[in-house]
């Protein structure tokens, strides 16, 4: 019997942190992974999402299970991927279908996926480094032990948020800083935060408000000149529209929600288009998909990158980072790991 065209496996990884990762949301010390194959190894993918995002690990294989007994063929050229992944399924399950159909595609033409998919080549923009949640002189202490990383992303959201970035900034007063508040405020007690964060020099707040109140994320930002960037806010490109409409600046946008490289580059050049600015990240995942996403890097704003920074059994290596953090691809074709663990 012939085998399915569309034949893949999965395995499970568990990644394990440097330092115990805590947002608004709560703290983890390891992250479960998905490392996703086509048959013959033609075509790799990865499907990671933390656990705030609800998704059933059980939808995600049922996906795949179904993806794997498929008898069509699969597309040879970049833009049939969208179409042949379909819209069924949890996200980050299809975001590593269409990660290892890319893959695939540019392993065939022997391409890397930037030039695969026509977009400018990727200069090395620095990522961010995220501190987590801590005490003021905890964040500190990091900031400090970061001294070779450029741009800093504190993580936010309980009391005591103006007086961790006030610590962070007399430890580290070169550093470029961002915020992230994970959804952790509501609209009004937001924008009294930002109005006390303001003296700090923040290059960006990420997603003050929960991710349902667009309409919350807009007046954060009509009392700011601070650009407001959503995250969990956007995850379609209905999203981008709506986040757009109320005067946001910018979108932070990652392969594992908006479900892989096809719909993440269709919700890009549509920010573009609208005047938003982009940042382009990622969850804590291995270099896979970290790698993946900086092929778009070209026609990013920000990079927030760090997650192979973060994890230290990281299972590939693809991306590299230079002594400014700066981010750069690897020589390979495809998405262009390899891997480096068995």
């Amino acid at each position: 019997m012939l085998a399915s065209p569309a034949a893949l496996t999965w395995q499970a990884l568990t990644l394990r942190l440097h330092t115990p990762f805590r947002v608004s949301y709560g703290e983890s010390a390891t992250r479960r992974a998905f490392w996703l194959r086509l048959a013959g190894d033609a075509g790799w993918g990865e499907g990671t999402i933390p656990p705030y995002y609800g998704v059933d690990e059980a939808a995600m294989v049922a996906y795949w299970q179904a993806t794997a007994t498929r008898d069509d063929p699969l597309p040879d050229d970049p833009a049939a991927v969208a179409a042949w992944v379909g819209e069924e399924g949890p996200a980050p399950a299809r975001a590593a279908v269409d990660l290892a159909l890319h893959d695939r595609i540019g392993r065939q033409r022997a391409t890397p996926l930037w030039r695969l998919l026509d977009l400018p080549q990727p200069q090395p923009l620095p990522t961010s480094f995220t501190l987590s949640l801590g005490e003021p002189a905890e964040m500190a202490e990091m900031a400090a032990a970061a001294a070779g990383y450029p741009v800093l992303k504190l993580k936010l959201g309980t009391q005591d948020d103006a007086a961790r970035v006030a610590a962070v900034r007399a430890a580290r007063p070169d550093a470029r800083l961002r915020v992230d508040a994970n959804a952790a405020w509501p609209a009004e007690e937001a924008i009294r935060r930002v109005a006390a964060l303001a003296p700090y020099d923040l290059e960006l707040i990420e997603q003050p408000v929960a991710k349902e109140d667009i309409e919350g994320m807009g007046r954060v930002q009509a009392h700011t000149r601070i650009p407001v960037v959503a995250d969990e806010s956007v995850q379609t490109l209905a999203d981008v529209e709506r986040l757009a409409a109320a005067g946001v600046a910018g979108v932070n946008l990652k392969l594992m929600k908006t479900g892989g490289l096809a719909p993440c580059l269709a919700m890009l050049r549509r920010a573009r288009e609208l005047g938003l600015r982009v940042m382009l990240g990622c969850m804590v995942e291995t270099s896979l998909g970290a790698t993946a996403m900086a092929h778009l890097a070209g026609l990013a704003d920000w990079l927030d990158l760090d997650a192979p920074l973060l994890v230290a059994n990281d299972p590939f290596q693809g991306i590299w980072f230079d002594q400014q953090a700066g981010v750069h691809l690897p020589e390979g074709v495809g998405i262009g790991v390899v891997r480096v663990q068995d």
